[in-house]
């Protein structure tokens, strides 16, 4: 495991639900850091393409671009020599599980965001990261 503190992107467009998931990550996850947060699927894949960090944390429906289709343009213009960040989808939506295992999902996480249930993220992910 790396000793340099992992990075997150967030991408969800309701400004109280990136706020929630920030402070539940906090909590399950102290050393995390959180890079950026934007509320639009362009700006997320923009933000991942600069900032490079080893988590996203996906809405599935944003303005502009989906998170899946967000996934799936990171995908074709991530550097090829770097790892693809462990990626999350933290939705209302369980219909779209399927897909976003498909996308390499790491995690599908239902909002509201359950503590327990984020925990069991954040152990998948440290084991993704390894």
């Amino acid at each position: 495991m790396t000793l340099v503190a992992p990075r997150a992107l967030i991408a969800e467009d309701e400004p109280l639900l990136a706020a929630a998931l920030q402070q539940e990550l906090r909590a399950a996850w102290p050393e995390l850091q959180i890079a950026a947060t934007v509320g639009d699927g362009l700006s997320a894949v923009q933000q991942a393409l600069a900032l490079q960090p080893d988590v996203l944390f996906f809405d599935i429906r944003m303005p502009g671009q989906t998170g899946l289709d967000a996934a799936v343009a990171l995908a074709d213009a991530w550097p090829a020599h770097q790892p693809f960040p462990a990626l999350v989808f933290v939705t209302a939506y369980d219909q779209y599980a399927v897909q976003a295992f498909e996308a390499q999902a790491v995690d599908y996480l239902l909002k509201p965001v359950q503590s327990a249930r984020l925990q069991k993220t954040v152990q998948k992910l440290r084991l993704a990261l390894i």
